[in-house]
C-alpha cells in the first residue's frame, strides 16, 4: 500500500533516512501523565497497557518504535522523521492492528506478500519498477545483518498488510469540491517561465556599530541566551597508556591478526604518481605498514592496561569505603597516584582536560558528596577516575564579561534585518528596470553594484510544479504562488541565500472537466481525502487510549 503513511511523509519531511540496515533503536521512553520514578530502585514498575503494548516499558516501547520505523522504511524507502513524529506513527500503527485483531482479520496470505512486496519502494528499480536484484541483495544483507532479521521484516510486512485493509475499510468516499480540483490543477499544471535572482547573504557586510546602550538593551532582552549553566569542579586521576607501554609485549601472529581486522587503517604509502607498479600482494602491503600497526597494537594494549588500572582504583576506594580529603590524598600517595585539577565543565561540554567527553560529564553530573569518585574513563591519553569536589551553579554573567559574544549576536541579528530590509529595496528596483524595458540579468547586475551584494541572475526555461526542473527548489516555488506575470517576488530567505524571482510568464491550464487532467486530480484528491478520514480515526483511538492508562501510569 502506498498509503497515507507515504503521502504524509514525503510531503512534511526532507532530509532521507540511511539506508534500512542503519536503523538505530529510538532511545526516548514515551511519557504518560505524571510519571516520576522510572527506572528508580523506589518505585513501582509502571504498567500501561496501550493496544497490547506496555508503554512503561522501555523494551516494549522500543520494539513498538523499531517496528514503526521499520514500517515506513519498507513503505516509502526511505524517509526521516523526528522523533516525536515516528512516535505517533508507531501508537497510530498499534491502534489501526488492535482494530484489525477486533475485526479478525487474518494474516496476510503468500500471494498478498508477494504482490505488496513488489509494491514497495525500497524495492523498485531506477524505473520504478520491483527490482528482483535489488531484493535479492536485501535479503542477502539480513543474513549478515546482527540487527533487523528476515522474521522482523516479514512480520512488519504481514502487519502492514492488515493496517492496509483496515485503512481501506475507514476511508470514506473521498469527497472532493470542483473548486478543489480547480485549485490543484492550477497549482501543478501552470506553465510557468521565470528568472531568479540568488542574492548570497555572504557578501553582504553593512556597518554595525551599537551603542552600549543598544548593546545593554539587546542583552537584557536575550538574557537567557548568555547564562552560564551549572558547572562541576573536579580533579581526576590520571592513567596514561604511555606508563604501560614498557609493560607491554606482541607476538608476530598478535601483529598480523591485528592489521587483518582492519587492514584500511593501515594503507600501504603512496605510489608515485607516474608509477605503473602493480599493487602490492597482501603479504607485501603488510610488512610495509608492520611497525606501524605493531606501535598500534601496543597502544592499544597499554590503554587497555590503564583503564584496567583506573578500574582497579574505583573498586579498592569503593571496597575500602576511602573518605574524600585528607584519607583520600594519603590513599593515593600510598599507590604513587595524585590527583590533578580539572576545569570547571559544564553538562553539555565535558572537561577540555580529558578530550571534552560527554559521557564523563554524565557520570560527574551524578557525582555526590558521599559518592564522589566516578568509574574508569578512556581518554585520548589512557584512562581516568573524576573526583567531584562540588557544583557552580547557574548563573546570568556580567554583561562585561560576555560582550564579545553579545556584540557578535548583535551584529549578525542586525545584519540578518537588515538583509530583509534590502529584499525589498532590490525588489522594489528590479521592477522599476524590468518595467523601463531593462534585461533581467542587466537589472540583476545594476541592483547587485548599487548594494554591494553578489547576485546571480538565471532564467529557467517553461515548466511546471509537476514536473519542475531542480533550479526550481521549494524555496523558489513558494514564491509562486501569489505571484502574477510580470511581477517580481518578495525575496525568499534559506540556506544563506536570498530568492527573487520574476514570472515572465504564466499560461493557466483548463480548470473545468474540459481537461483530461480534471478526472485524475479529482481522483487523487479523493483518495487522499478518503485516507486521511482513516489516519483521523487512528488518531483519535490514540487519543483515547492515551487518556484511559493516564492513570494506570501514575505511581501509587
Amino acid at each position: 500500500m502506498i498509503s497515507w503513511i507515504q503521502r504524509e511523509f514525503q510531503h512534511h519531511f526532507k532530509i532521507i533516512f540511511g539506508v534500512l540496515l542503519t536503523v538505530t533503536i529510538v532511545s526516548f521512553i514515551v511519557t504518560i501523565g505524571a510519571s516520576p520514578g522510572i527506572g528508580r530502585a523506589d518505585r513501582k514498575a509502571i504498567v500501561a497497557e496501550f493496544y497490547g503494548h506496555n508503554l512503561g516499558s522501555q523494551a516494549d516501547y522500543g520494539q513498538l518504535v523499531r517496528d514503526a520505523q521499520l514500517s515506513v522504511e519498507l513503505e516509502a524507502g526511505g524517509v526521516n522523521m523526528d522523533d516525536e513524529q515516528l512516535k505517533n506513527y508507531a501508537l497510530q500503527r498499534a491502534a489501526a492492528l488492535h482494530l484489525a485483531d477486533e475485526l479478525h482479520l487474518p494474516a496476510a496470505s503468500p500471494v498478498e506478500m508477494e504482490g505488496y512486496i513488489r509494491n514497495l519502494r525500497v524495492f523498485a528499480g531506477d524505473n520504478g519498477q520491483f527490482d528482483a536484484q535489488r531484493y535479492a541483495n536485501f535479503r542477502a544483507n539480513l543474513q549478515t545483518n546482527g540487527g533487523v532479521t528476515e522474521g522482523d521484516v516479514a512480520r512488519v510486512l504481514s502487519d502492514d498488510v492488515r493496517m492496509g485493509r483496515v485503512q481501506h475499510l475507514l476511508e470514506g468516499p473521498g469527497y472532493v469540491l470542483p473548486s478543489d480540483v480547480a485549485e490543484q490543477l492550477d497549482r501543478l499544471d501552470t506553465k510557468w517561465t521565470v528568472a531568479v535572482a540568488t542574492v548570497d547573504y555572504g557578501s553582504f557586510h553593512p556597518p554595525v556599530s551599537p551603542t552600549d546602550a543598544e548593546l545593554s538593551k539587546f542583552y537584557d532582552q536575550n538574557a537567557f541566551r548568555y547564562e552560564i549553566p551549572p558547572r562541576i569542579t573536579a580533579n581526576y586521576v590520571d592513567f596514561p597508556a604511555a606508563a604501560f607501554l614498557g609493560g607491554v609485549a606482541v607476538t608476530d601472529p598478535e601483529v598480523r591478526a591485528f592489521y587483518d581486522a582492519s587492514p584500511d587503517r593501515f594503507p600501504p604509502p603512496a605510489k608515485k604518481p607516474d608509477s605503473k607498479a602493480p599493487a602490492p600482494s597482501p603479504a607485501a602491503a603488510f610488512a610495509a605498514v608492520k611497525p606501524q600497526v605493531e606501535a598500534a597494537l601496543k597502544q592499544e594494549k597499554a590503554r587497555r592496561l590503564a583503564t584496567k588500572a583506573a578500574s582497579d582504583l574505583a573498586f579498592d576506594l569503593y571496597e575500602n569505603k576511602v573518605a574524600a580529603g585528607p584519607a583520600l590524598d594519603s590513599f593515593l600517595a600510598s599507590r604513587n597516584l595524585a590527583v590533578k585539577p580539572l576545569a570547571p565543565f559544564t553538562q553539555q561540554a565535558g572537561p577540555a582536560e580529558l578530550g571534552g567527553s560527554s559521557d564523563i560529564a554524565e557520570a560527574a553530573f551524578k557525582l555526590t558528596a558521599d559518592r564522589y569518585f566516578s568509574e574508569a574513563f578512556p581518554t585520548p591519553a589512557g584512562a581516568a577516575i573524576v573526583i567531584w569536589k562540588g557544583i557552580l551553579p547557574a548563573r546570568k554573567p556580567l554583561l562585561v564579561e560576555v560582550r564579545a559574544k553579545v556584540l557578535a549576536d548583535y551584529v549578525e541579528n542586525e545584519r540578518r534585518r537588515l538583509f530583509v530590509d534590502l529584499g525589498r529595496t532590490l525588489r522594489d528596483e528590479l521592477s522599476s528596470r524590468l518595467k523601463s524595458g531593462a534585461a533581467f540579468e542587466n537589472a540583476a547586475a545594476a541592483a547587485a553594484a548599487g548594494a554591494s551584494v553578489k547576485i546571480e541572475a538565471k532564467t529557467v526555461p517553461a515548466f511546471t510544479l509537476q514536473t519542475r526542473p531542480p533550479a526550481i527548489d521549494d524555496t523558489v516555488a513558494s514564491t509562486l504562488e501569489h505571484l502574477a506575470k510580470g511581477q517580481v517576488s518578495d525575496m525568499e530567505v534559506a540556506d544563506d541565500k536570498g530568492y527573487l524571482v520574476y514570472a515572465l510568464d504564466k499560461k493557466p491550464p483548463e480548470l473545468s472537466a474540459a481537461n483530461p487532467r480534471f478526472a485524475e486530480v479529482r481522483a487523487e484528491l479523493a483518495a487522499y481525502s478518503a485516507q486521511g478520514q482513516a489516519a483521523g480515526y487512528f488518531s483519535e483511538m490514540v487519543a483515547q487510549e492515551l487518556k484511559r492508562i493516564e492513570p494506570a501510569a501514575k505511581p501509587e
